[in-house]
């Protein structure tokens, strides 16, 4: 068999190229700072004897909202599922309406003459 030949400096430096050019298309910037999601956070208090007055933080602000945010579930956080283990359960709806006066769909017990005897007997063997 014929081995294959070694690409020459030229050709592997045209390779490192296209290879440097494809990641920077598609590098992102991630520039806005988002919280994990899937991480608690702690946050720890000042020691008891400090004389540091306390951080006031303002209640509308985007880190809080974004806190917040982080603890929804996928259905409140998204219109639409995102992956497709989400799919499953997304629509968690009841297709037809729940109508309690429905006997298709609900079976209450009912007394009829059978049960009455059988309720009878049981009540007069103790």
């Amino acid at each position: 068999m014929a081995e294959k030949e070694k690409p020459t400096v030229v050709a592997q430096d045209a390779i490192h190229i296209e290879r440097i050019k494809k990641e920077e298309k598609l590098m992102k910037q991630h520039t806005k700072f988002h919280i994990n999601p899937f991480r608690k956070l702690h946050i720890l208090p000042d020691k008891p004897m400090s004389k540091k007055p306390p951080e006031e933080v303002s209640e509308n602000s985007d880190f809080i909202k974004e806190l917040h945010r982080a603890y929804l579930v996928p259905k409140k956080k998204y219109s639409s599922p995102q992956t497709e283990s989400q799919e499953i359960g997304w629509e968690s709806n009841p297709l037809v309406p729940q109508i309690h006066q429905d006997q298709r769909f609900h079976f209450r017990r009912a007394t009829t003459d059978v049960t009455k005897h059988a309720e009878y007997a049981r009540k007069t063997a103790k």
